[in-house]
């Protein structure tokens, strides 16, 4: 932790002439980049999955009709289908869950009074009237909504807002888009354990970062909101 805050402190005063007290900020979004670069091989891996998972899709309800009256029997056949084209019916999942660590680095980095044994000094940069290291509750207890602080909340819940619409839109129509493309129904996917679930789920999935945001230190929030844009430009531009 303590070599990562390092990192961060140096990196933020490179940045310091060019944003001035919201260095660590600028600092923060250029570190959620370079960890998006980092699994962009895995994104591009994954858009080529969701392609060939939609290639199957017309076998899928092939099977679908031969084994309608038999869902353990589908179920098994679905599977075994993937297994032989070596399609994973999750594997978009893994660029996310590869981003945890880091994510949780940067929460715990900004909530934590102490690193190595001495104060944490990055709890005393901002955004620009916001700490980095606060949260929307100490921002509405000090000065309110348009307080200084509140301000920049607003600002971010409106990016935030933004993001999660053109995201949910971005879903809706790639959902669709795949549906057409292979011919049949979004019933196909229910014979893939959990794979319905979780299409279902995914287009509202942006809308969440809003609570994600209101809850846990700028920081962080700054990350996700980062982290959250860039992965609805790389799928705006992967699954064209």
């Amino acid at each position: 932790m303590s070599v990562f805050a390092s990192l961060v402190e140096r990196l933020a005063d490179l940045l310091q002439p060019l944003f001035g007290v919201s260095a660590a900020a600028a600092a923060i979004v250029l570190f959620t980049a370079f960890v998006r670069l980092l699994v962009h091989p895995l994104s591009r891996a994954a858009a080529r999955g969701q392609k060939a998972r939609t290639a199957l899709q017309p076998r899928i309800a092939e099977l679908r009709r031969r084994h309608g009256r038999d869902p353990e029997k589908l179920r098994q056949a679905v599977l075994e289908l993937h297994t032989r084209e070596k399609v994973s019916p999750l594997s978009g999942c893994l660029p996310s869950l590869l981003q945890v660590p880091a994510f949780f680095l940067m929460y715990h980095l900004f909530s934590s009074e102490e690193i190595g044994g001495r104060a944490n000094g990055l709890l005393d940069h901002q955004l620009f009237a916001a700490p980095l290291g606060g949260r929307w509750a100490d921002a509405l207890a000090d000065g309110g909504v348009f307080g200084g602080a509140g301000v920049v909340y607003v600002g971010l819940f409106a990016v935030v807002a933004v993001v999660a619409w053109f995201g949910y839109r971005l879903s809706r129509r790639m959902m669709a888009a795949q549906s057409v493309a292979a011919g049949v129904g979004e019933g196909a996917q229910e014979q893939v354990p959990g794979l319905g679930a979780v299409t279902k789920v995914m287009p509202f999935m942006s809308f969440f970062t809003l609570v994600s945001v209101a809850v846990m230190p700028l920081a962080a929030a700054l990350y996700v909101v980062t982290s959250t844009t860039w992965g609805l430009v790389e799928r705006a531009v992967l699954y064209r």
